[in-house]
């Protein structure tokens, strides 16, 4: 069984740390947790893993945010990955700080980076890992508040949130998305 996990983020170091970029981070995290190394390659930085038998594919997009998906779309193709083992990991202003939920389908919801997936993969019937940020910004400021650092008081528990956000990775790729919700979702 093959599974492509992709992480939503911007290249570059001015947006590592950035709201926008915690699909980078949380595949980050989970890349160094099986000791892992991303490879720079077409359309993405990419790296591989077995877990309890499948292959998982990991990749960070390295189109920019709004042409996310390009770069899923060539990786599915190459890799003959089915919409039903695809997991995109991205930012939700719509979700309190620190809050996970998976879901199975969905709108974009203004998300440039899930709206570019949708037109190039043709719909919105795969699964979304979705990263709560917050909705701190005053209207108009919500580009400036997801390219913005976390605050310093979200950086304390970050680790703890993203190390859920990892182990909900796994447990979409064995058990799949409907118990995966029901035992991790806020």
């Amino acid at each position: 069984m093959k599974y492509l996990i992709i992480g939503l983020g911007n290249i570059g170091p001015e947006y590592e740390l950035t709201r926008h970029n915690i699909g980078f981070l949380i595949l980050d995290k989970l890349a160094h947790e099986k000791g892992v190394e991303f490879d720079h390659l077409k359309l993405a930085n990419k790296t591989e893993f077995k877990h309890k038998g499948r292959t998982i594919h990991l990749i960070k997009p390295t189109t920019y945010m709004n042409l996310s998906g390009k770069s899923v779309n060539y990786w599915m193709q190459e890799l003959k990955v089915d919409k039903a083992n695809i997991l995109v990991v991205m930012d939700d202003i719509a979700l309190p700080y620190g809050n996970l939920r998976m879901r199975p389908k969905g709108s974009h919801a203004g998300h440039n980076g899930l709206r570019n997936i949708d037109e190039m993969i043709g719909g919105n019937d795969y699964t979304r890992l979705k990263f709560g940020v917050g909705n701190d910004f005053r209207p108009g400021q919500q580009a400036d508040y997801v390219l913005s650092n976390f605050s310093k008081d979200e950086m304390i528990d970050l680790p703890l949130k993203m190390d859920k956000a990892c182990e909900m990775i796994l447990s979409f790729c064995t058990l799949g998305t409907p118990k995966t919700m029901s035992q991790y979702n806020d």
